[in-house]
């Protein structure tokens, strides 16, 4: 994503859901899950590719879209490689703009949270971006956002929150809150989508607590952020498994009309702030994941991510909060793994489709099941 962007905004386009890491693949975001700020309009980022090329288990190069190999197309978002090898895919790509105008409306309570982001995310016509970051059970900031060129007096509200000696942008959101403002400014678009990679979302504060100070920023903030790749290359077993007990990071995809009660769970259960909520529409389908009704239906992606401040932290609190999504009808995402069985797991996960594909591409003693790539056994 960091190269596609800067190109395709250097040309006057973009793609409908950017995701805003760096480093995460295209691949990676097809075989496996991606979704934005913008995904309350544009839905999934598979839903942007319209054509995927794959070398099957036998070694055939198949093609598949919409309307051809419709089976195999619909099957290969969130399989995880377990079809076969992807090698190419067809985006599709919309016009950019400028910059991103912004707007920060601090709100107390969940109940007016969950209400707020209801309206924003029906209102297409004026929201390209919809975004929500809570700090604590009874506080929060919805981000409202618009592509625009601007006008003649843009330049002076414009904040390049990418340049490294800006604030990591969740503390620049905080701000809003402590000063109870709504505030309005105008980002770049390649600022915008990448507004969380140079804290990794707020994962750094964690590695580096003293990296959001300005003399460190205006230093060593062209340094940010570390390669995740790196940092787990020179993690040590100890380290790997103080913070595999210590630590946690998911991502959990629920009905939107459930925000109030999923932060309640999580915030007994976790106690981890900011929480980051992030709209998105799922539409009906046949793969994997999709509508459980034969309509679009409003989720959103409640992103947690840090050390739990809650006593005796362990798995079995995360496979209680795995149970607690499933029964909302919910979804997780897999990069962290899985506590469910393998019933559970294709109770929340359509594999009646995906069953099928696999048969008729002679997957069985080729590649794995996607439930035996993501369960934890496998992981430990």
């Amino acid at each position: 994503m960091g190269r596609l962007i800067p190109i395709l905004i250097e040309s006057g386009w973009t793609v409908p859901v950017a995701l805003d890491m760096e480093d995460l693949t295209i691949g990676g975001l097809v075989m496996g899950i991606g979704l934005e700020s913008s995904s309350h309009k544009f839905g999934i980022f598979h839903e942007s590719c319209v054509r995927y090329e794959l070398i099957t288990a036998n070694g055939d190069l198949i093609i598949c879209s919409k309307s051809v190999n419709t089976g195999i197309f619909e099957s290969v978002p969130y399989s995880y490689g377990t079809l076969g090898f992807l090698t190419a895919v067809d985006i599709q790509i919309i016009p950019a703009k400028k910059y991103v105008k912004l707007k920060y409306r601090p709100i107390r309570t969940l109940e007016k949270m969950e209400s707020r982001l209801i309206v924003e995310t029906n209102d297409l016509e004026h929201n390209d971006f919809v975004e929500l970051l809570i700090y604590n059970k009874d506080e929060g900031v919805l981000m409202t956002g618009k592509m625009t060129d601007g006008h003649k007096d843009t330049k002076k509200n414009v904040n390049r929150i990418g340049r490294f000696y800006k604030p990591w942008f969740f503390k620049h959101v905080e701000s809003f809150l402590l000063t109870w403002k709504i505030g309005k400014e105008y980002i770049p678009l390649k600022d915008y989508y990448f507004r969380h990679n140079k804290s990794l979302f707020w994962e750094i504060q964690d590695i580096i607590p003293f990296g959001n100070h300005p003399v460190f920023r205006y230093l060593l903030g062209w340094l940010m952020p570390a390669k995740v790749a790196l940092l787990k290359l020179t993690q040590t077993d100890t380290i790997k498994q103080l913070y595999d007990k210590h630590h946690f990071i998911d991502d959990f995809i629920l009905p939107i009309s459930t925000l109030k009660k999923s932060v309640q769970q999580f915030h007994t259960t976790l106690n981890i702030y900011p929480i980051w909520v992030c709209p998105a529409v799922l539409r009906p389908g046949k793969g994997l994941m999709h509508s459980h009704t034969a309509v679009d239906d409003m989720y959103i992606d409640i992103g947690l991510y840090g050390e739990p401040k809650v006593s005796e932290y362990n798995a079995t609190i995360v496979r209680d909060l795995e149970i607690f999504v499933l029964k909302l009808k919910g979804f997780k995402m897999m990069y962290g793994g899985t506590y469910l069985n393998i019933d559970e797991f294709k109770t929340m996960f359509d594999h009646r489709l995906y069953d099928r594909i696999r048969q008729n591409l002679g997957c069985e003693s080729n590649f794995p099941e996607v439930y035996d790539k993501v369960n934890r056994k496998v992981r430990i």
